[in-house]
């Protein structure tokens, strides 16, 4: 089980780097951009920032493979969604942004809570709910492509709320997926390529990561990574308890409860840092008024000051 808890922080440690990296890319390409399609989605990746971070989200997930397979899903779900106070600390001394109390708050509580839930979990569950789930996770990839195309074009804060949602699902889909995964002996894939959940983890993960880099393109960026927290956590966690049957240890179940809850909700408070802005726009965040009428607090931090940014281009 301390392999299993080390892998899934050095997870959460690779996700959180990368998501700055990648950050940096994506807002090279806005969806007010000519190419504003899955054209501008690809464009957003094809830079050295955002490979590097996909890099290490290669290191990531099998960082995150390791730990899914010896721990519940409830932790994994929780340690990657703290992933979010790396990113807020590595991307505030990146910039040299200060951190607010609010921010230091969340960022505690994810360290709180990750450490609540490592010394209550218990093993994994050893529940085998068929094979029909690994095809259910395959088809529910399919619903969520299609709910994602469906509102493609949506306008902002809905669309950025609902694409942040369905990263989320996604990568809650990969986690489950892996728990499914059989056993291999020696260099025998066979079983691999047999199993519905091995394309469910697949597919899960390039969906996730294409409405990820919408939802940051959006400019709504807290309402984005928001969603994708939750989903990411709540509806894994819940499915783990009933059909895999994660369990903690016997008695700490409400203090595991609680752990949960106070790392999800540290992460909700630095929802803000799922993008952080480039270097050049420290310059827009002393600017004493913002377009539009908004406050001059919403222009400070990383995301207020690409949102002053994205306004000013706009008009």
């Amino acid at each position: 089980m301390l392999l299993g808890l080390c892998m899934a922080l050095l997870a959460a440690l690779c996700f959180g780097t990368a998501m700055v990296l990648q950050a940096l890319g994506a807002q090279k390409h806005s969806p007010a951009d000519p190419d504003s399609g899955l054209v501008g989605t690809v464009k957003a990746m094809v830079n050295l920032p955002f490979a590097a971070g996909l890099l290490l989200d290669l290191f990531g997930f099998c960082a995150q493979l390791v730990a899914l397979r010896s721990l519940p899903l409830y932790v994994v779900q929780a340690a990657l969604a703290g992933a979010l106070a790396v990113t807020a600390v590595l991307g505030a001394a990146m910039l040299r942004l200060r951190l607010g109390r609010a921010e230091w708050a969340g960022v505690a509580g994810v360290c709180v809570g990750l450490a609540v839930l490592g010394a209550t979990a218990g093993k994994e569950g050893d529940k085998h709910p068929g094979m029909a789930l690994h095809w259910i996770l395959l088809a529910s990839i399919l619903v969520i492509a299609v709910a994602g195309a469906a509102v493609w074009r949506v306008r902002e804060p809905a669309r950025a709320a609902v694409m942040g949602g369905l990263c989320g699902l996604g990568f809650g889909v990969v986690g489950i997926s892996v728990r499914l995964l059989p056993a291999i002996h020696g260099m025998d894939l066979a079983p691999l390529f047999k199993d519905p959940a091995t394309y469910a983890l697949l597919a899960g993960g390039a969906v996730a990561f294409v409405f990820m880099t919408e939802g940051v393109r959006g400019g709504k960026v807290t309402t984005a990574t928001a969603a994708m927290v939750l989903g990411e956590t709540a509806l894994p966690a819940v499915l783990g308890v009933i059909l895999l049957g994660d369990r903690t240890r016997s008695g700490l179940e409400w203090l595991a409860v609680l752990g949960f809850a106070v790392a999800v909700a540290g992460a909700l408070a630095l929802a803000r840092f799922g993008e952080v802005a480039p270097p050049e726009a420290q310059d827009d965040e002393e600017a004493p008024a913002v377009p539009d009428g908004s406050s001059a607090s919403d222009a400070q931090g990383p995301v207020g000051a690409t949102r002053v940014r994205m306004e000013h281009q706009h008009h």
